[in-house]
């Protein structure tokens, strides 16, 4: 009788040996590719949607740009002013717009302090009855005029006259004082053409145009130097 002895059996395919041909899947990484131990995120992370992301915020918390902009671009800045309406002045923040009878009396008063000064430096070299003194004294006085008002406005927009009757020469654009080419241009638009061609029938043509102008009130030399006169009552 053979007695069969179960060691002498071959091993079943795989039999106790591991088999090193097929690995178990890998916990946190894809199969076939080896995990990492300290739980690093995998080399390659799935792509965002792109369809399902918003857009990163623009440079001021609105997405797309400047406050929401569709095109990038900044808005653009407010104006400066609003249309001349009464007890308002013609831009934003200025004076009301001086009153004809103050400027007409600011007008008078400075005519009357430059024509007094330019006697006083004629008369010492002419007779009182000598009317050359006078034509002498009367252009000396067109003269002193035109560099009073230049130096004057180009100081602070107030000539004596000005001050006296608590208005002053403005900028028309924003208020301020007149630069030294606005006063002197305003000046000389004032002086010039009564002296060249017109005599004293210049000044009524000026003074009209600003009655009827619309809506700042300019007179021409207003208009040439781009001023305008308002209160500072």
């Amino acid at each position: 009788m053979s007695t069969h002895d179960p060691s002498s059996d071959p091993a079943p395919e795989g039999g106790d040996k591991p088999s090193f041909d097929k690995q178990p899947p890998q916990p946190g990484g894809q199969q076939g590719a080896p995990s990492d131990p300290y739980g690093a995120p995998p080399l390659h992370p799935p792509a965002a949607d792109p369809y399902g992301t918003p857009p990163p915020p623009g440079p001021y918390g609105a997405p797309g740009g400047y406050d929401g902009s569709p095109y990038g671009a900044p808005p653009p800045p407010p104006a400066y002013g609003a249309p001349y309406q009464t007890g308002a002045g013609p831009v934003a923040g200025m004076p009301p717009l001086g009153g004809w009878g103050a400027r007409i009396l600011a007008r008078l008063v400075d005519f009357l302090l430059v024509q007094a000064v330019a006697v006083v430096v004629v008369l010492p070299f002419a007779h009182l009855d000598d009317q050359g003194g006078w034509v002498g004294a009367a252009w000396l006085g067109y003269a002193l005029y035109l560099v009073y008002e230049g130096i004057m406005l180009s100081r602070d927009g107030q000539t004596f006259g000005k001050k006296l009757m608590k208005i002053r020469v403005a900028m028309l654009v924003d208020g301020s004082a007149p630069s030294g080419s606005a006063a002197w241009t305003r000046a000389a638009t004032f002086v010039l053409p009564a002296v060249i061609c017109c005599g004293g029938l210049w000044w009524p043509v000026d003074g009209l145009f600003g009655v009827f102008d619309k809506p700042y009130r300019q007179c021409l030399h207003d208009k040439a130097a781009k001023t305008v006169v308002v209160s500072t009552a």
